[in-house]
């Protein structure tokens, strides 16, 4: 019998004399090189190679108003593919400098004495945003402006918005350079890699520990703050950091690491490699219109998927609370929906229903929300395009959120869950699903910038919230006297509440026109399929796909030709594919386990009324991160009622997210 790529590098450290003959792994990939000891001394490099990167101390700006002192257009590495992007500006509390005047700008001293919030100017940690949801481009700030950072600062942290790459190549016309710049897999992760490098490079000059760099993104922007956190000092992104001059030593020849010490995700887009078998998985297989419609070739795609999904976890190494392997098992009608992995999402789900009804006071209204991008605070143009952006798209709303509203979509208006009938006598409610007393109003301004608006739905009971969502017939149990809730299955809870809304094999589509599409795209070549597991279900059913509606014969070939695609470092797409993918360090399934420095702090929300992203990928990132050594602490929030949003129980995003930094901060002391 096989073990698990966890099971044999712990069997190999610690039985390397007795040898492995009962637990031999089949076809084990090669392992990189170890990449170096951070910290560790170099005598053979040059010591002053990255001089030109140092932060003139004389340059900061003050505005005086607001007590911050700060940096724009700090380009942090030596060879950068477009200045404009591969730039950052730090923002930092007035206290904890003491500064002179020098015409324009500051010479500014760290003053050792300042407190600030929890903080000094040795212990103040590092917050960076990824403020993209779609991995665009983020650009860095070219003016200043102080709206939003103020609970950052005024917590005494220091915030640094870098720019970086995004999911496809481009050009730098803000510089008027008409040459294409690389981008897409893994240029975004490695341009923040290398403005980690960069801030530890500068540590010196200021108040800060360098050692406590957190970063935190939405969507997709989540899942490179996922990759940043399981992926500090990995050797396969040393040659695309070497490319661009990012740092690789300080001035006294110590290695320089671009680990972080914490990573903060909302509803993340990641792990590519088995995005559309999972999202088949969790939805797609359950659904039964449009691309996923009887006698469609897109269809019998949907159905393999979601059993190679079954397979997929099987294989993996995710890890119960008990430290037990997750595993699924195949019903009599041959699909993998049951076994502890499914119970264990299925727990997750049940405790944050529980969660909410306990916590939710009624009359409770209920307002269907997606956000596109986030607007974290830092660049004031950003937020000035997203502002716009925003009021165009408020007189809109997703296709699933308006079928929500008029009643004629799957999911019921509520979003919510229904109550079970014996539950109801116990607790002494008559009332009946035809009973339910939802009424409709229009929603108020949403507090999320470029939140889709819609109609909202409002209950003015427990009883009667639950019962509308069992309207349909019963699948959701609600227990008045204990205030508990519990979901039939994770087939009924996708069908009412997450169901498909993404065309078959969403991420990696037929005709290459998805955004994911486009971050495994090179060069001209802006779009690339890139999924390993549709290109062996192609291959493998190839005559009965082509039996379907909808297929077309470039479809055959399309998907093995891209995948032996490589970019201009000559690195294949499956590897640039596991560089896009927390998963490859955290599950001793793959080849990266234990060959990188993972983050001892995570913070992982998700609405499980999430329709962008396939169930069950917030949750992996846990369930890897529960035993790996070396996490001090993973907070994960299922939030009950929201979509694809900053998902938070209570409170707002900003300061949840500060208080957690914080909290982790203070218990390292």
């Amino acid at each position: 019998m096989g073990c698990t790529r966890r099971e044999f590098l712990a069997l190999a450290s610690a039985s390397a004399a007795v040898g492995l003959a009962a637990c031999t792994p089949e076809a084990q990939p090669s392992e990189p090189a170890a990449p170096e000891e951070p910290g560790e001394k170099n005598p053979d490099v040059d010591l002053s190679k990255f001089e030109s990167l140092s932060i003139d101390a004389s340059k900061w700006h003050y505005d005086e108003d607001n007590d911050v002192y700060y940096q724009l257009g700090l380009t942090y590495c030596l060879s950068p593919a477009t200045e404009t992007y591969e730039s950052l500006a730090i923002f930092v509390p007035g206290a904890y400098f003491t500064a002179e005047k020098k015409g324009d700008t500051y010479a500014c001293a760290v003053n050792e004495k300042a407190v600030v919030g929890s903080f000094t100017p040795a212990t103040a940690p590092i917050l960076m945003p990824i403020n993209t949801g779609t991995l665009s481009a983020q650009m860095s700030p070219t003016v200043y402006g102080y709206e939003g950072l103020a609970p950052y600062l005024e917590a005494g942290c220091i915030y640094v918005y870098a720019g970086f790459r995004g999911r496809s190549a481009g050009y730098d016309t803000a510089s008027g350079s008409d040459e294409l710049f690389p981008g897409g897999s893994p240029w975004p992760v490695v341009d923040l890699k290398a403005a980690v490098r960069y801030l530890r490079y500068n540590a010196g000059a200021l108040p800060c520990d360098a050692s406590r760099i957190f970063v935190f993104g939405f969507s997709a922007g989540g899942g490179v703050s996922a990759v940043l956190g399981s992926s500090g000092d990995a050797a396969e992104f040393a040659p695309y950091l070497d490319s661009i001059g990012a740092v690789t030593h300080d001035a006294e020849g110590n290695a320089v690491s671009d680990a972080i010490a914490g990573s903060a995700s909302w509803c993340p887009l990641t792990s590519f490699d088995v995005a559309d078998a999972a999202y088949e998985w969790g939805a797609g297989q359950y659904a039964s219109a449009d691309t996923r419609a009887e006698g469609t070739w897109t269809r019998a795609l949907s159905q393999d998927l979601a059993a190679a999904y079954g397979a997929w976890v099987n294989e993996m190494d995710l890890r119960s609370a008990e430290d037990e392997q997750l595993t699924l098992d195949e019903t009599e009608a041959g699909i993998f929906a049951m076994g502890s992995y499914a119970s264990a999402l299925l727990g997750n789900i049940d405790d944050a229903a529980t969660y909410f009804v306990q916590n939710t006071a009624f009359p409770y209204t209920y307002t269907p929300q997606r956000l596109e991008e986030p607007t974290f605070p830092g660049d004031p143009n950003l937020v000035a395009t997203r502002a716009s952006e925003a009021a165009a798209q408020s007189a809109t709303s997703t296709p699933q959120a308006e079928a929500q509203a008029d009643g004629t979509g799957e999911a019921p208006a509520d979003g919510g869950a229904g109550s079970d009938p014996e539950a109801e006598a116990e607790a002494g409610a008559d009332e009946t699903a035809d009973a339910a007393s939802a009424t409709s109003s229009t929603s108020a301004a949403s507090a999320l910038t470029g939140v889709a608006q819609v109609q909202s739905t409002i209950y003015d009971s427990a009883q009667n919230y639950f019962a509308a969502l069992n309207n349909e017939g019963w699948w959701i149990n609600y227990n008045h006297r204990s205030q508990s809730v519990s979901v039939a299955s994770l087939r009924d809870f996708s069908v009412n509440l997450r169901p498909a809304s993404l065309q078959a094999s969403p991420f990696d589509l037929p005709n290459r026109s998805s955004r994911t599409n486009q971050l495994f795209g090179i060069g001209e070549e802006s779009t690339l399929h890139f999924d390993a597991i549709a290109a062996e279900l192609v291959a493998a059913n190839v005559d009965a796909y082509a039996a379907c509606e909808g297929w077309s014969s470039e479809y055959e070939a399309a998907w093995e030709e891209d995948l032996e695609k490589v970019d201009a470092l000559e690195t294949d797409m499956a590897t640039r594919v596991s560089m896009m993918n927390p998963l490859f360090w955290l599950s001793g399934h793959y080849a990266g386990y234990g060959q990188a420095s993972v983050a001892p702090h995570w913070r992982v929300n998700e609405g499980l009324f999430d329709t962008d992203a396939p169930l069950g990928t917030a949750a992996n990132i846990v369930f890897a991160l529960r035993m790996y050594d070396g996490v001090a602490d993973v907070s994960y929030t299922p939030v009950w009622g929201q979509g694809h949003v900053l998902a938070e129980r209570a409170g707002s995003a900003t300061s949840n997210l500060v208080e957690w930094v914080v909290s982790c901060c203070t218990a390292a002391q």
